[in-house]
């Protein structure tokens, strides 16, 4: 009933900001159970949670990225954006967006990821 999309630049320079936007299509329904999620995954290595932002516009963010992180909303757009400033070559990875359902404690919609690789 939902699909999620990652969109954005594939290479970025460190030092810069990496903007990326998931794109939600099918039901339009957003509450408070769903928590629309950035995770990324670096290569060879296991999935970290960026943060997340729900229908009231709170966001909550990892602790380790908070100061470089920031979700935002486009709800006539259904779309969720990070931004991740002050990159550097550690921020390289696969960026997810996916929907948590607090209901379930389970992420029960996933994007197919975007390849972001930071350089100098």
């Amino acid at each position: 009933q939902v699909q999620l999309q990652e969109s954005g630049p594939g290479l970025v320079k460190q030092s810069e900001t990496l903007s990326l936007t998931c794109t939600i299509s099918g039901n339009s329904v957003t509450s408070n159970s769903f928590y629309w999620s950035w995770i990324r995954q670096p290569p060879g290595k296991g999935l970290e949670w960026i943060g997340y932002i729900i229908a009231g516009e709170d966001t909550y963010y990892n602790p380790a990225l908070k100061s470089r992180a920031s979700i935002s909303r486009d709800t006539s757009k259904m779309q969720v954006t990070l931004r991740l400033t002050s990159v550097t070559p550690e921020d390289t990875a696969v960026y997810y967006c996916a929907r948590y359902y607090r209901v379930t404690s389970y992420y029960d919609y996933w994007g197919q990821g975007t390849q972001v690789t930071v350089s100098s």
